[in-house]
């Protein structure tokens, strides 16, 4: 079981200082989206070059032009590229073919997905690496949780790897934990805290022991 670190709402040098320290208890940084969108693929440039031990995701969220973007990602340094599960199969499957093709991996975020049990099924046969239930933001603030909707997947996929991502913190970490994904991802939870070292290293024993 790895251990994702979500950065969402920082700049490069603060996104590379909060790494700095907790780097030891984690498995991959994810460059979230709004760093993205603010930075460009350069901040997935500077984590990969900063931390080359560490996977970075680039979390593209990628919908169209899937086997460009996942190009162009691989291509500053990402080993993980997102994509949406709503996307059409066409565009998953280029993401997935270029992914091939340039050494990296492809996670599904199945965020706002209706139909989870069907669509995961579709995608672990179009060959994806990871399949990730994703509550959102808005959806966090409604009550919304992810662990139902990682059971259906676990239930179905075959191949792919399993994720989960949406307001995990040290407290609902148990409950993540006991659902047994290949992958937990944690933004806020480490992020927003004060010791951000003391948190991911009982993230991590957790997860360790787990």
């Amino acid at each position: 079981m790895e251990l994702q670190l979500a950065l969402d709402l920082v700049n490069i040098p603060e996104g590379i200082a909060l790494v700095k320290e907790v780097a030891p208890f984690i498995d991959i940084v994810e460059i979230g989206t709004p760093i993205v969108i603010n930075e460009g693929l350069h901040a997935v440039k500077a984590m990969k070059e900063a931390f080359p031990h560490l996977k970075v995701l680039a979390d593209l969220k990628i919908m169209d032009a899937g086997g460009y973007e996942v190009m162009k990602a691989s291509e500053a340094g990402a080993d993980i590229v997102t994509v949406l599960g709503a996307s059409n199969d066409l565009t998953i499957k280029g993401c997935v073919d270029e992914a091939k093709k340039q050494g990296s991996k492809v996670l599904v975020d199945m965020i706002n997905v209706k139909d989870i049990a069907t669509r995961a099924k579709e995608l672990d046969a179009l060959g994806v690496d990871y399949i990730c239930v994703h509550t959102g933001y808005d959806g966090q603030a409604a009550g919304q949780n992810p662990f139902e909707d990682l059971a259906t997947i676990k239930s179905v996929v075959k191949n792919s790897k399993t994720a989960i991502a949406g307001g995990i913190k040290l407290e609902t970490l148990p409950e993540a934990i006991k659902a047994n994904p290949d992958l937990i991802i944690v933004g806020g939870g480490i992020t927003g805290q004060d010791d951000k070292a003391g948190v991911a290293s009982k993230i991590r024993d957790l997860i360790t022991q787990g």
